[in-house]
């Protein structure tokens, strides 16, 4: 007889069906470079005659969110934005509080004080979710010009 994961009590990972409107996301995602919500890409598919409803717009983006395929920031107002990792490793951002350019940087220093920070209070395996906000080099000469 042969024993399965369920019969031993171990569970697998399941990787997520690869569906017409996971395909869509992610394609439009690509072609995006900037964050949106997924009202915003909702839209963006819509206009491009992609059938996909509101609901499994944010199903897949907190999907990909989980499985570390999109980065996620909130914007000024709160909602939650989306755009496609260029890094595969953990990173952080810094973001124009004017545009919304966001820069995807790697940060060791951070990474070992998380780690030290974790330890001298007896925790293991901590996880963290660091955003920087200022204004971008464009932005800043703007408002410098005015």
């Amino acid at each position: 007889m042969n024993s399965t994961a369920a019969d031993s009590g171990t569970q697998r990972e399941a990787a997520p069906r690869v569906t017409k409107q996971r395909m869509a996301v992610s394609g439009a995602l690509e072609e995006l470079t900037d964050f949106v919500s997924a009202q915003e890409l909702y839209r963006w598919l819509h206009e491009r005659g992609q059938k996909v409803s509101l609901a499994t717009v944010y199903r897949i983006l907190q999907s990909m969110a989980d499985d570390g395929v999109v980065d996620v920031l909130r914007s000024n107002d709160g909602e939650s934005v989306y755009r496609q990792c260029e890094a595969a490793e953990h990173h952080h951002h810094i973001v124009c509080r004017s545009c919304g350019t966001a820069v995807e940087i790697e940060a060791p220093s951070i990474e070992d004080w998380t780690r030290q920070v974790a330890a001298q209070h007896g925790f293991t395996q901590p996880g963290h979710t660091i955003e920087i906000f200022g204004l971008c080099a464009e932005c800043s000469a703007a408002a410098d010009a005015d």
